[in-house]
């Protein structure tokens, strides 16, 4: 990951408030730093950079080659090689090996449009000086994090809500935003005035303003597509996996050492099986390991990495590192947390970047598109036609199975006050 931000501001602003966001900016990009300033001292981006690919000239912030575009990604776009090479083929040139540069040519070839053609991670911010604008872009899935806020006519963007703060923005609670914090369903943050640009949308700013804009959202197929879907599981199964096997292999994609999370879930056991069919090398794999016997999954992530070839790297952790390590993971979140996972998270993580690497697979997002939490099964007893009553029993069992607060969410009735 890299951190980025831009100011868009009427009377210009101090470069000691720049450098103080991009100070707090370096833990996310160690490998650089960049700051661009308009001529008139108004407009500001600013760049850290953790180096990924096209290592050695790379740097940002950007600038197209008539000086009037600038640019800061935080990210990575997949498919970008086949994307640079039709560019190269009409006529762009381009001056690094980054795949950060293809925005910049897809936006002067096709304006906002371009949102369009980028795959991947990413957050994007476009300073356009013809056009008197900044249009910011935050992936379709919303991987990477972009805030904005608007005071007083000064429009700012960062990676993270503590540079909005360097660079002028007021701390003040948005009791609405800590309250909905708990479902994270909307653009605002627990900071009044702060709100996140939503995923799949590109932000307009000019004038003093921003407008938000989708360029992208699910396709869910109807009812009655489902009914007439002719296929058969085994071709259903095939398709998603050739499309997981072509995610991964994307994802591959690097200069670097790319390695692996790994827990006992089918999610990153399958991930990291068909990430190491598509490399030669062993790929490290990292599990956190408990304790508590009722947590720790490191005999069946042990197996896993060495059924297809990984090697297994444990990183043990106590119930005591969780809480001493709570208020850092906070930090970093800038939300709130309701359980000890984004604490482990931010332990795991913080091993693996002192083991040196700097790209992983996570794993993560499986039980989100397939079902796999409890609250699926709510939905699908109050909706579900097609259940038997034998399934129907089993989703209700197994959310009777849950804890105290899974089941106070899921099944209010069924919790003694």
């Amino acid at each position: 990951m890299c951190g980025i931000f831009a100011a868009m501001t009427r009377h210009g602003i101090a470069s000691d408030r720049c450098d103080a966001a991009l100070k707090l900016l370096e833990h996310r990009g160690p490998d650089g730093t960049g700051i661009w300033t308009s001529r008139d001292g108004q407009w500001s981006l600013g760049h850290t950079r953790l180096s990924i690919i096209g290592l050695r000239n790379g740097s940002q912030p950007m600038t197209s080659p008539d000086g009037a575009v600038h640019l800061v990604v935080n990210g990575e776009f997949y498919g970008y090689r086949e994307i640079r090479e039709r560019l190269r083929a009409d006529g762009y040139r381009f001056s690094t090996e980054s795949d950060s540069e293809i925005a910049l040519h897809l936006y002067h070839e096709r304006g906002m449009q371009a949102a369009t053609l980028l795959r991947g991670e990413f957050a994007v911010v476009i300073a356009d000086e013809r056009q008197r604008a900044m249009y910011a872009i935050r992936d379709r899935f919303g991987v990477k994090p972009l805030y904005y806020a608007v005071v007083d006519g000064d429009v700012f963007f960062a990676s993270e809500i503590k540079a909005l703060l360097a660079l002028g923005v007021p701390a003040a609670w948005d009791l609405e935003g800590a309250i909905g914090g708990i479902g994270r369903s909307h653009e605002k943050t627990e900071f009044a005035g702060i709100s996140t640009v939503p995923q799949g949308c590109y932000a307009i700013a000019r004038d003093g303003g921003v407008r938000i804009y989708p360029y992208w959202d699910w396709e869910f197929p109807t009812a009655e597509q489902i009914r007439a879907d002719t296929r058969s599981d085994a071709e259903i199964v095939e398709e998603f996996r050739a499309a997981l096997l072509d995610a991964v292999q994307q994802r591959l994609v690097a200069d670097v050492e790319v390695a692996s999370y790994l827990s006992g879930g089918i999610d990153s056991c399958a991930v990291l099986g068909l990430a190491q069919e598509g490399t030669q090398r062993p790929i490290r794999a990292f599990t956190l390991t408990f304790d508590n016997v009722l947590y720790d999954e490191a005999s069946i992530a042990e197996a896993q990495a060495k059924h297809v070839g990984a090697t297994y790297h444990p990183i043990p952790i106590t119930g005591r590192e969780v809480a001493d390590s709570f208020a850092d993971a906070i930090w970093h979140a800038e939300t709130q947390m309701f359980n000890g996972h984004g604490v482990a998270k931010y332990l795991l993580s913080r091993a693996v970047q002192a083991a040196g690497i700097k790209v992983v697979f996570t794993g993560e997002g499986a039980d989100e598109m397939l079902g796999g939490y409890p609250y699926f099964r709510v939905d699908a007893l109050n909706n579900d036609a097609t259940l038997s009553a034998s399934e129907k029993s089993a989703f209700f069992d197994e959310m009777l199975g849950a804890n105290a607060a899974t089941r106070a969410l899921l099944m209010p009735e069924q919790v003694d006050s």
